[in-house]
């Protein structure tokens, strides 16, 4: 979580120092690094974790590691041939840059995915988390030196010959890219420390495995991120979708803790699932983590919808005519992490293929709710979207997942929670006053009595020390 959330205190500073329209070209292209960064992965990392279990760990580690190499290197060069052309379709033919730089990012970051995978099945956390602070402080450094630190010294003669203004947000992009290079150099030894050999009846299958998941991760993505850039391309003119844009993606970051939740929880629990998977209670466990994960992200909601008052100064106030739609987005994330918990049974059971049906459904009611709604109501319109799709997600996963692999999740408890924070945040929202302490005081006891609740019924204290 520490590397992720220093990534996220760049956004204070990016809200400060770029227009709203700046800050939308900035939430595109990061867009545009969702779908291409699973599109490179091609579910190698599930598979890796899947074929680990019954095929020497190594053998396998060469084989899904040499299979991303080779196609992210083949990906790097097609891009840099075509980038005049890619810039041009994108409507930045003036900054080619951008899709140099992103082809470099995006082929490097997916030839470690499966050195950090290992890290991860072999149970190596801090390792991980050295290698992810290390990309992260590299890129805050240089985003605070070439944002920050150059307009301020723009005058000193070293500083004039690397910085040049017009670069703008190009910045932003350069600093990634300084440290997806350096990450990977810091990885070599790591990388080659294991045997890299290649097996081509186990690429065979294993690559039968991961592409459904490749697909439903694409397709799911569109539930994630097509609202972003649906808006540049559907909103009218007269409202400047660029900068309606970056109002959106910046209010999206102040979900940031519970952003930073699931991701920590997604690193850790596929490969416990599938490590666990042969254990005699691994199906209880599955219900158990689900309860529990549930728990938290609900202190998460309440956590940042009590203090909004003081999370927002998060993002800059320019960008605050768009806080409505963060209850909403803690909400769909909280989803998005349920239908993951749900998703783990086809996993365990080679069943991938429901995945990508539940992942089209899902995508067919992203893009046709935006489709419709998006010109009447705006960003408002893509945040719930949001919601109703991984609420029907859910509903779908879990239904098939009785009929194929029922695992005995505690609904009535769980529904409990849910109502019950949910009457607590409607509290605080309808009783809001002017008065900004008076606020935090009461939305504090609220918090209080839900947290006190929870410890009643499951004893949390005591299960957690």
């Amino acid at each position: 979580m520490i590397p992720r959330f220093l990534n996220y205190l760049l956004v204070p500073m990016h809200t400060r120092l770029l227009e709203t329209a700046e800050y939308g070209v900035n939430t595109e292209w990061y867009t545009y690094v969702t779908f291409l960064v699973i599109l490179l992965v091609y579910g190698m990392e599930t598979g890796f974790f899947s074929f680990s279990r019954t095929t020497d760990k190594n053998k396998v580690y060469g084989t899904a590691f040499v299979s991303i190499f080779t196609t992210s290197t083949v990906f790097i060069a097609l891009v840099i041939v075509f980038s005049h052309s890619i810039a041009q379709w994108l409507d930045y033919s003036n900054h080619r840059e951008y899709v140099v730089w992103f082809a470099w990012i995006l082929g490097l970051d997916a030839m470690t995915a499966i050195p950090f995978a290992r890290f991860r099945l072999d149970n190596r956390p801090l390792r991980f988390a050295f290698y992810k602070l290390c990309n992260v402080i590299i890129n805050v450094l240089f985003n605070v030196f070439f944002l920050w630190i150059c307009p301020q010294f723009a005058d000193v003669a070293w500083i004039k010959t690397i910085y040049h203004p017009e670069v703008g947000v190009g910045y932003i992009f350069l600093s990634n890219l300084i440290a997806s290079v350096a990450t990977i150099l810091l990885l070599l030894p790591d990388i080659f420390r294991h045997k890299t050999g290649f097996d081509f009846v186990l690429w065979k299958r294993m690559v039968a495995y991961s592409l459904p998941l490749m697909a439903a991760g694409l397709v799911g993505n569109i539930n994630e991120a097509i609202d972003r850039l649906m808006l540049k391309y559907h909103l009218p003119d007269s409202v400047l979708p660029m900068k309606q844009l970056g109002i959106y993606g910046a209010n999206i970051k102040i979900a940031v803790l519970m952003s930073l939740f699931i991701q920590m929880f997604r690193y850790a629990a596929e490969p416990f699932f599938f490590n666990n998977a042969k254990e005699k209670d691994s199906q209880k466990n599955i219900a158990e983590v689900m309860k529990y994960f549930i728990v938290f992200c609900l202190f998460i909601f309440l956590g940042v919808t009590s203090y909004m008052d003081v999370i927002k100064y998060f993002i800059d106030p320019k960008y605050w005519e768009g806080l409505s739609i963060v209850p909403v987005m803690l909400l769909a994330n909280m989803c998005l992490g349920i239908y993951f918990n749900l998703t783990i049974w086809f996993k365990l059971s080679n069943q991938t293929r429901y995945g990508l049906i539940v992942s089209s459904i899902g995508a067919f009611i992203c893009i046709a709710g935006n489709w419709l709604l998006i010109p009447v109501w705006g960003y408002h319109a893509s945040a719930w979207i949001h919601l109703v799709c991984y609420a029907v997600m859910i509903s779908i996963t879990w239904w098939l997942g009785k009929q194929h692999y029922p695992i005995p999740y505690p609904l009535k408890r769980i529904a409990l929670y849910v109502v019950f924070a949910l009457v607590l945040y409607t509290i605080t929202y309808f009783s809001k006053t002017e008065n900004i302490t008076l606020n935090l005081f009461k939305n504090t006891i609220l918090f209080a009595i839900f947290v006190l609740y929870i410890h009643r019924k499951e004893k949390l204290l005591k299960k957690i020390f």
